[in-house]
């Protein structure tokens, strides 16, 4: 077992060790995210841990953590170790260091070859993409750690034939974990429930619930209370939009068909399910009784009803991170099934055919990740760095403290300590109660923002000028424009500085001009 972790960690890490080693070269030798969400989570831990508010900023609370476990800890790293932008790196190292060593001893249960194991771990890692998320600077590595053990000790469980309840003491303080670090972890916990009670496993299907969902109940309490809302402010903005208001049947089906138009589903996960299904089929053929069956399959099971779960209700967009727990579950679970295609390849590809087929189509998909993550990790951190970095070290260098609209909120509130409003929502409540409204319109936005920061005198707002959604508020003043090339991961490649306070118009076209910009930002100054 010790072999496997090594060779399989030498290859992981010494490929992330080549990718560092690129993204600094392109970022002036500052290490920088590829998103800038993870500096939403490190504005969150920074103004936690120094000034105990669980916010943007230091001066008021907002739910813009998608992951308060993850969150939670970075905080609790900053009170240990002090502020540090390098933490959350830190994190997902440890846990990319945790995955790798389960993974190869969870893979050494079903076969004694080097070969088939580090291929597995490699495999695994890879179809996740997980080189990728450990540079992401956010939660999904926790994630992947955590569900990974959930199915190590379940598995444990499973092979002693229900007999050695063991396992179970160390399976269920992962589910206590695994909500409040994603919160789409509620549809396996559903379905893993569901599953059990087909097998008669009534104490343990409640108590995956319980375990599961309590934590996420206690959360939901305290952020109500906050803020009128169960959920984060991400996860309302972003989430299927069931209201239960008017027809709820014909809201349903609205969801249901857009899963079904849905190409992120096709491009990501239609082939692991069309290999489930034939793992599934060659298993049914073979069985003594359904019992059996279900008995030998309810977790592969379980996990194809999350899959589908999460691609008609959450998301599966971003740089492969959203489906990164799906893609490690269903390798866990069908890669055993298929030692001997490792083993003894030449003897078995032409028995199945189709099997084959789906093995090699799952191959090309994982190839394929390889190569999209390769242009992220070549030259996101760069678009990061030059975007939302630059333009949170310029507010710190001149208006640390000043009133600021922006709408890539991380970086800008990390560097700093502004006072935030946040025209997509996410830091501010204001804009998600507006975005709430009933009779709410995209075309609307606009008027409310250009009243709102004109009330409460803001002073700069740095956004997407295409975000205003045609409507620039008549009291802004375009005064520069931000403009980066080779562009990967922002929305935008131009970032538009406006003046709202007329008192400061040339003060803040004299700041942007003795700024020093990476030499890549491209400065143009609206004389």
């Amino acid at each position: 077992m010790k072999k496997n972790f090594i060779i399989s960690a030498a290859i992981f890490f010494g490929m992330c060790l080549i990718y560092f080693f690129i993204m600094i070269s392109k970022t002036e030798g500052n290490f920088t995210y590829l998103l800038d969400d993870a500096y939403i989570h490190l504005a969150i831990g920074k103004n936690f841990a120094l000034y105990d508010v669980w916010g943007m900023t230091p001066h008021a609370f907002s739910s813009s953590s998608s992951s308060p476990v993850f969150t939670f800890l970075i905080a609790m790293c900053i009170k240990v170790f002090g502020n540090s932008a390098l933490i959350p790196l830190a994190i997902n190292l440890v846990c990319a260091v945790g995955i790798i060593y389960v993974l190869a001893k969870y893979y050494s249960r079903f076969s004694n070859k080097t070969i088939f194991v580090v291929s597995a771990v490699l495999v695994t890692v890879f179809s996740a993409a997980l080189h990728l998320q450990l540079f992401s600077g956010m939660e999904h590595l926790l994630q992947v750690f955590l569900v990974i053990l959930n199915i190590y000790f379940l598995t444990d469980w499973l092979q002693g034939h229900f007999k050695n309840s063991k396992p179970l003491f160390f399976f269920y303080p992962t589910l206590l974990l695994l909500g409040l670090v994603r919160f789409e972890m509620m549809f396996y916990f559903v379905s893993l429930a569901f599953f059990l009670i087909l097998i008669k496993k009534l104490q343990e299907s409640f108590l995956v619930l319980f375990f599961g969902f309590v934590p996420i109940f206690i959360f939901c309490y305290f952020n109500y209370q906050q803020t009128g809302y169960l959920f984060p402010n991400s996860v309302v903005v972003k989430g299927t939009a069931i209201d239960f208001s008017g027809n709820v049947i014909m809201q349903v089906g609205n969801v249901l068909l857009s899963a079904f138009e849905n190409r992120s589903f096709y491009k990501r996960c239609l082939l692991p399910l069309l290999l489930l299904i034939a793992v599934l089929i060659i298993d049914y053929r073979n069985r003594k009784s359904l019992k059996e069956f279900l008995l030998n399959n309810f977790l592969l099971l379980a996990w194809g009803t999350t899959m589908l779960l999460h691609s008609v209700f959450a998301d599966l967009k971003s740089i492969l991170r959203y489906e990164a727990y799906l893609m490690v579950a269903f390798a866990m679970l069908i890669l055993p099934r298929l030692t001997t295609y490792f083993e003894n390849f030449r003897k078995v590809y032409k028995k199945n055919l189709i099997l084959t087929l789906l093995i090699a189509g799952n191959v090309l998909l994982v190839i394929s990740k390889m190569a999209f993550s390769n242009k992220i990790l070549c030259y996101g951190s760069k678009n990061i760095y030059e975007q939302q970095v630059q333009a949170g070290k310029f507010l710190h260098a001149y208006y640390n403290d000043s009133k600021i609209v922006a709408n890539d909120i991380g970086a800008m509130s990390y560097f700093t300590e502004i006072y935030l409003f946040d025209i997509v929502g996410l830091g501010s409540p204001q804009v998600m109660e507006f975005k709430q409204k009933p009779n709410y319109s995209q075309d609307d936005l606009g008027p409310f923002v250009g009243a709102y920061t004109k009330t409460h005198h803001y002073d700069i707002a740095i956004v997407y000028k295409e975000w205003l959604r045609g409507f620039v508020p008549k009291d802004w003043e375009e005064i520069a424009v931000l403009s980066i090339e080779s562009n990967a991961v922002v929305s935008q490649p131009d970032v538009t500085i406006y003046c709202i306070n007329p008192a400061i118009k040339e003060s803040l076209k004299n700041n942007i001009k003795k700024f020093n910009w990476s030499k890549n930002v491209k400065v143009k100054v609206i004389e």
